[in-house]
């Protein structure tokens, strides 16, 4: 992993809940498949075998999945969610006014946000790169990749508390 990856707030809950993931797929979920892939490869002719493509393209998913687990737990600030002061910051819930219309997110990334119905944006998006730093009541903007210009307007800033 490179020095300058980006470190992501995770509460402890969500850390323990993408640990105890990354733990189940490195050694159970590795198990299983493998049983699949030889149970499939048993079955004779590779070229037409539908079951033995399916495991060997969820086993590349699944490692995948591990990869991006292991990263992010790495660089992972683990701890309470920041009292967001009235100030945008990752793992802060922001209530703004984007092209007019109010919306409500967790300004994280998603795995912060679990089984939480608010919507997420990352911080490294154009959306929550323009207002990370803003407080309650300043306004920025920022573009679209097609070039338009998208007004925002910060209405609140919350503490993320895990809903």
């Amino acid at each position: 992993m490179s020095n300058d990856a980006p470190v992501t707030f995770l509460t402890q809950d969500a850390y323990d809940r993408l640990k105890a993931e990354l733990d189940q797929l490195s050694t159970v979920g590795r198990e299983e498949i493998a049983k699949r892939i030889e149970a499939a490869r048993e079955e004779g002719d590779l070229k037409e075998n539908g079951g033995y493509h399916a495991a060997k393209d969820e086993q590349g998913r699944q490692e995948a999945r591990i990869h991006s687990l292991k990263q992010l737990l790495a660089s992972a600030s683990v701890g309470d969610a920041p009292d967001s002061g009235g100030v945008v910051q990752p793992g802060t819930v922001v209530r703004a006014k984007v092209a007019g219309r109010e919306l409500r997110f967790l300004l994280a990334n998603r795995e912060l946000a679990g089984d939480s119905e608010l919507d997420v944006y990352s911080e490294a998006s154009p959306l929550g790169a323009a207002i990370l730093g803003l407080r309650e009541g300043d306004t920025s903007s920022y573009e679209t990749p097609n070039g338009r210009e998208i007004p925002v307007e910060i209405i609140a800033v919350e503490t993320y508390d895990g809903r």
